[in-house]
């Protein structure tokens, strides 16, 4: 089967490189020139893990290809799918230019049957309104089958999330196009995936039902660490034991300094503007989002409280990226703890395996150190941000020794606090 992908970010160029490993011959397109040009040499423009070996791999068994002309990719495939960005407007509302930019050329160049793939994350309805506009823009009449198909990759596991998913969503009106659908996720009966059809306008609520479901249990985490400190509870065996209730589950009970990244923040906002738009007010999840907001800025209140008097002082931060395993700094933690330590006059010394380059861009004023040890030499405090597998086991007397003063704040619990005070350190996490 021939399939075009458009739009080259996380989404299109991991679904573009595992549809290929399944053994379709895949074209991804996007408007990025010299994204593209990197690509048709192999080389992938994102952090995450295993990506670029899968991209060249394929390429080199001839069913993976770049491009950035829409036109080839439509008329070469039976299935398009659009995997293009909706980031959101100042109201929290989805903007869906680049979604519609895309069905309004799909029209143009349309030279038969297609079957139009929503892979983007899309408002409610979206889904609906792309068939009429793909319909208005047509040169002329032909048919064509719309589907939603949501994406659930984790940034950092996207391959194995792809590979081995939870379930298959798939919202379509059509049982030609649903059986095409499952003809392309074949590979994954398997495992025996679960495949879930259903209409158009629930398959785009699933995934803001999901996401939004996950961003609750950390904004709720995060409240209850921040009763324990108030109350004198640890946090990490309440969370643990919450987790053990098979109603809960332990997934997304970590505390720490609030999620970010490129898909809880913005579809929280979009669920809730949608809800409005409706006229309901959509209580709980308006709290999470200014649970989460608020949680960010307790971290720069958190470290304030550690050190003293910020003017003049160094602050070593530990991960700038939203999570491990990515170069994604879209909303990061990080980047807004640092943002309120810079505007209390201290000065910011950090270190990243993959979002160095990332986070210069939108923070020029800190100072970047080669790795752990470098960040914390002469600092005031070191702050550990962002979990990454090398920050978990650091040699903690040369942590120390390397400090000003030895102040640790731990945002992700990852050591134990009773160890720390035996090195000595003025250790403090979240919610213990």
């Amino acid at each position: 089967m021939n399939i075009c992908i458009i739009g080259s970010g996380y989404v299109g160029l991991v679904t573009g490189a595992c549809l290929a490993e399944f053994g379709m011959n895949l074209i991804c397109v996007d408007n990025d020139q010299p994204k593209i040009k990197l690509l048709q040499q192999g080389k992938v423009t994102i952090h995450e893990p295993g990506l670029e070996d899968l991209v060249i791999k394929n390429m080199k068994e001839g069913r993976l290809s770049f491009s950035t002309s829409i036109e080839e990719g439509v008329k070469s495939s039976l299935v398009i799918f659009i995997a293009v960005g909706t980031p959101s407007h100042d109201d929290g509302s989805a903007d869906l230019q680049y979604v519609e930019e895309v069905a309004k050329e799909i029209a143009r160049t349309m030279d038969g049957y297609k079957v139009v793939v929503v892979k983007s994350t899309v408002p409610v309805g979206t889904c609906r309104r792309l068939k009429q506009l793909i319909q208005d823009h047509q040169t002329q009449l032909i048919p064509f089958d719309i589907v939603s198909n949501p994406e659930f990759q984790r940034e950092g596991s996207a391959i194995e999330d792809f590979m081995r998913p939870d379930r298959v969503t798939i919202g379509a009106e059509s049982e030609q196009a649903i059986a095409i659908m499952r003809d392309i996720y074949s590979a994954l009966y398997l495992i025996e995936t679960p495949f879930v059809i259903t209409s158009l306008e629930t398959a785009e609520m699933i995934k803001y039902a999901a996401n939004t479901f996950l961003a609750t249990k950390v904004s709720f985490i995060n409240e209850i660490a921040n009763l324990c400190e108030v109350m004198g509870a640890d946090v990490h065996h309440v969370a643990r034991a919450m987790g053990l209730d098979g109603r809960i589950g332990k997934k997304f009970l970590h505390p720490g300094p609030g999620f970010g990244g490129s898909c809880f923040p913005k579809d929280t906002r979009a669920l809730s503007r949608m809800a409005q738009e409706k006229g309901y007010s959509f209580k709980i999840l308006d709290a999470v989002i200014r649970v989460n907001e608020e949680q960010k800025r307790r971290m720069v209140k958190k470290i304030a409280e550690k050190v003293g008097d910020l003017k003049g002082k160094t602050i070593g931060i530990l991960g700038l990226s939203f999570k491990p395993n990515t170069n994604d700094i879209r909303e990061s933690s990080s980047i807004v703890i640092i943002q309120g330590l810079l505007a209390m006059g201290a000065k910011v010394k950090a270190f990243d395996p993959a979002a160095m380059e990332e986070a210069k861009a939108v923070s020029p004023q800190i100072e970047f150190g080669k790795d752990a040890y470098d960040v914390a030499k002469g600092a005031d405090a070191l702050v550990l941000a962002t979990e990454w597998n090398q920050f978990r086991r650091l040699d903690l007397q040369r942590i120390k020794e390397a400090l000003k003063r030895p102040i640790f704040i731990d945002l992700r619990n990852v050591y134990d606090p009773d160890q720390m005070k035996r090195f000595g350190f003025d250790y403090c996490g979240v919610g213990r």
